[in-house]
């Protein structure tokens, strides 16, 4: 078999020949940003050749990556390999902050899994009641679990029974009342957040977040989806198995800190969209990527853990939060039960913003809701020097005659821009003037030599304009926003902003009636508000009304893990949250049209 050696570390890998390198390296756990999922679009997953045959340069890499193929630099997507290959790795995976945490409101404690001793007695003659008999008498159960008869022998003496509900699922020896831990699992399509539970008192140990490990599959749930249909002998259970270890992994590490064995763990408790939660189940997701978009399932979820390889105690179950529709998902419900929207007495939005805009208007106790794609721009994907929120990062810029003022994650040199950098020089670039508000740069000319903003625009051999962020310097080249990306962010705010105008206007309401809006998510959390309003995603009216709730995702999958009676009445709210599809709504395409226009500063 050809091999592939990895510089500057040194390691080789055996490969089989016919894929592209992109998927040889996913193959072999190498690090590789390919945020079109192999499309050529991107031009992120570029690496540097070193020795052995790439095979020719294509138009579509010459085009993007221009004088860098002199250096050797191809797109690993573009590469298709069939002798021994040295390559270089041009990219490192950064740190991420992940947002964990959210508004918590009060809630009884009343979770699915408790635990009873009982005393087995030695049968006798006179009293030959059996083992399980005993059990159930001295439990208050109704039933055992198969597993939980077959994986012990019983001998009389004390036990520790594990009740799921009204079933015995686990007999331990001796007393194990006190070891009684869950996880409250956030499963979003760029991060993912678990927290270790003790459910007996129902306080947070500590958690772990990553980025979801089947990033190297697409950087969205639809070019995940295409995966899965480019793959259909193994696309499913890779996806499947990407996002399961990785929560096996992040749960050992908190479990490590914590002197906790992940033998102690009974329940999993989930939020997630729509199509991560079939990923997760290992369900076809496919039907979600095309029309009529018909989910398989969207109802709660309640199975054993180890279904789906999930470590943890013998018996323990996993959780599912229900979902309303493809794109309405489980943490949008979870969203709309933590903010207790049901019983909001007046007008009240609810957003997350990420990759999809998910948006549930409460008014007056009726809940309406829709779902648009907003696309990765927002989170810092599809932009030419995008990245995600990471050390190096710019996520605050100010535009002024002395200067370009950048905030940094890290305060380090820069990298890139992150999804809240990009809102914001694009806000930036509309109150300068720079761009119009019809999303497009100024001409060059439209500056004279002694206005500040002529030397921020830059002309390039076609023709094309770009604002100069940074000089560059110490090695790195100067950082620019070009005319995609501005027609990146103004696609993703049109979606959103007509997905809130289209919910307002089938309610019948308008911006004088909404009482406030809820921000929900990692994105959200990290966007000031003047950002959202001056760059048009929502409307200036509602500026004073916006309020973060943080992560309420991993909130509602917290009380679920904590209270069955949260679990039914989340089942409950789910049926009964109606769903707007927005390309079937009235004149939606003029509507998407006007909320494009990105807003005018005064």
């Amino acid at each position: 078999m050809p091999l592939l050696t990895v510089l500057p570390e040194g390691k080789i890998y055996e490969y089989t020949a016919g894929g592209s390198l992109m998927n040889i390296m996913l193959d072999a756990g190498l690090f590789i940003d390919n945020a079109c999922g192999g499309k050529g679009l991107c031009g992120k997953c570029r690496v540097r050749i070193k020795a052995g045959d790439a095979g020719e340069i294509g138009d579509t890499e010459r085009r993007i990556l221009k004088e860098e193929t002199e250096q050797g630099v191809r797109l690993a997507c573009l590469v298709y390999p069939s002798s021994d290959l040295s390559i270089e790795l041009m990219q490192k995976e950064k740190k991420h902050d992940v947002l964990a945490s959210g508004y918590m409101p009060d809630f009884t404690f009343d979770q699915d899994i408790i635990k009873r001793p009982v005393t087995i007695h030695k049968p006798t003659l006179e009293d030959q009641t059996p083992f399980e008999d005993q059990i159930l008498a001295e439990t208050g159960a109704e039933g055992f679990e198969y597993e939980a008869l077959h994986e012990h022998q019983m001998m009389p003496g004390e036990y520790t029974a594990v009740l799921h509900g009204s079933r015995v699922i686990a007999l331990e020896p001796g007393s194990t009342a006190d070891a009684l831990y869950g996880v409250a699992v956030d499963i979003g399509t760029t991060t993912v957040v678990c927290s270790l539970i003790d459910m007996n008192t129902g306080e947070e140990l500590g958690h772990a977040s990553e980025i979801n490990a089947q990033k190297f599959f697409g950087l969205d749930v639809l070019t995940r989806i295409t995966y899965e249909i480019e793959h259909p002998e193994d696309g499913k259970d890779k996806l499947q198995k990407a996002i399961v270890g990785s929560i096996n992994k992040m749960v050992a590490s908190v479990c490590s800190k914590h002197g906790i064995s992940q033998d102690q763990i009974y329940e999993f408790s989930v939020g997630a969209n729509c199509t991560m939660m079939h990923m997760l189940m290992g369900v076809d997701a496919r039907p979600i990527g095309k029309a009529p978009f018909a989910p398989v399932f969207v109802r709660a979820k309640d199975v054993r853990a180890d279904s789906i390889g999930l470590i943890a105690a013998p018996g323990a179950r996993l959780y599912c939060l229900p979902s309303v529709s493809a794109y309405i998902g489980a943490d949008i419900v979870a969203g709309a039960y933590v903010c207790d929207l049901k019983s909001e007495p007046g007008n009240v939005i609810f957003i997350d913003i990420g990759t999809n805009g998910e948006i549930v208007l409460a008014s007056h106790g009726k809940l309406m809701s829709c779902s648009c794609a907003a696309g990765p721009a927002l989170e810092g994907m599809n932009i030419s020097s995008g990245m995600r929120a990471a050390e190096g990062a710019i996520e605050d810029i100010h535009i002024g005659e002395d200067g370009v003022e950048l905030g940094i994650i890290g305060d380090c040199e820069p990298a890139g821009i992150c999804g809240s950098g990009i809102l914001t020089v694009t806000k930036e670039l509309l109150r300068t003037g720079i761009v119009r508000k019809t999303g497009a740069f100024v001409k060059a000319d439209k500056f004279d030599e002694s206005d500040y903003r002529s030397k921020y625009i830059r002309v390039d051999e076609e023709g094309k304009r770009s604002f100069r962020m940074t000089d560059g310097g110490s090695g790195s080249e100067p950082l620019y926003i070009t005319q995609g990306d501005i027609r990146q962010v103004q696609l993703a705010k049109g979606a959103i902003l007509s997905g809130f105008m289209a919910l307002m206007n089938r309610a019948g309401i308008g911006m004088d009636d909404l009482d406030k809006v809820l921000i929900a998510g990692q994105f959200g959390a990290h966007l000031p508000a003047a950002s959202i309003t001056g760059t048009g995603i929502l409307p200036f009216e509602v500026e004073d009304r916006i309020k973060y709730v943080g992560n309420t995702s991993k909130t509602g999958a917290y009380m679920a893990l904590m209270s069955a009676k949260v679990k039914r009445e989340m089942e409950k709210l789910a049926h009964e949250m109606d769903y707007l599809e927005l390309g079937a709504t009235d004149n939606y395409e003029r509507l998407l049209s006007e909320c494009l226009i990105f807003p005018t500063f005064k």
